[in-house]
């Protein structure tokens, strides 16, 4: 039995999950991105935005740069008022140059960071400004494909969960009923956010 289907009849153990899984759309596999930085510069420009706006502020951000790749040695002299006008804040094109110094200063080679474990590889970003836990799990989730992975802060799996599950708890108390069922989905709780996040679209 290959990888993914041994996956899929783990999480269908979940009798709710398995109803989420038969009516998805289309099968969810794994897709490996090797740029790390560029998906984290991407990750940043997202933040706190609709998925079609973000794409719209990220293509334009490309468009400032030289066969559309902000390389990092360009964007940290870039000014801020050029991004701003791109439609970043000011804050975000801080974060994105902070970003931009990191990766300058230190390795961000995909076979570097894939050989660590995933709080070794949150430890090695979290103290870039402007990066949380959340921005790097879902590096871990998308271009690492991380098998076990679970952001219980992220909104879009609390709302779906509460949908899906009947949950009605808020905060601290929403976020323990929810560990404790993605605690069933081990070791593929990455698979099943997925077609969580895919609920209902």
């Amino acid at each position: 039995m290959n990888p993914y289907k041994k996956a899929i009849v783990h999480l269908k153990k979940d009798v709710i999950l398995k109803e989420v899984i038969k009516n998805a759309t289309k099968e969810i596999k794994p897709s490996l991105e090797f740029d790390i930085y560029h998906f984290l510069l991407e990750s940043i420009v997202s933040q706190q935005l609709s998925v079609k706006v973000a794409d719209i502020i990220f293509a334009r951000f490309l468009d400032l740069f030289p066969d559309r790749y902000p390389t990092a040695k360009t964007l940290i002299i870039i000014e801020d008022d050029i991004l701003r006008a791109a439609g970043l804040s000011y804050r975000k094109a801080s974060y994105l140059k902070n970003v931009a110094e990191f990766s300058l200063i230190n390795n961000m080679d995909f076979e570097l960071l894939q050989s660590k474990t995933d709080q070794e590889f949150i430890d090695y970003l979290i103290d870039i400004k402007g990066v949380g836990k959340w921005t790097i799990q879902m590096i871990l989730m998308f271009p690492m494909d991380r098998p076990d992975v679970f952001p219980v802060d992220d909104l879009g799996i609390q709302n779906n969960m509460k949908a899906i599950y009947g949950l009605t708890s808020e905060k601290k108390i929403l976020k323990e009923e929810m560990t404790k069922i993605a605690e069933s989905w081990s070791p593929y709780k990455t698979l099943a956010c997925k077609y969580v996040w895919g609920f209902m679209k």
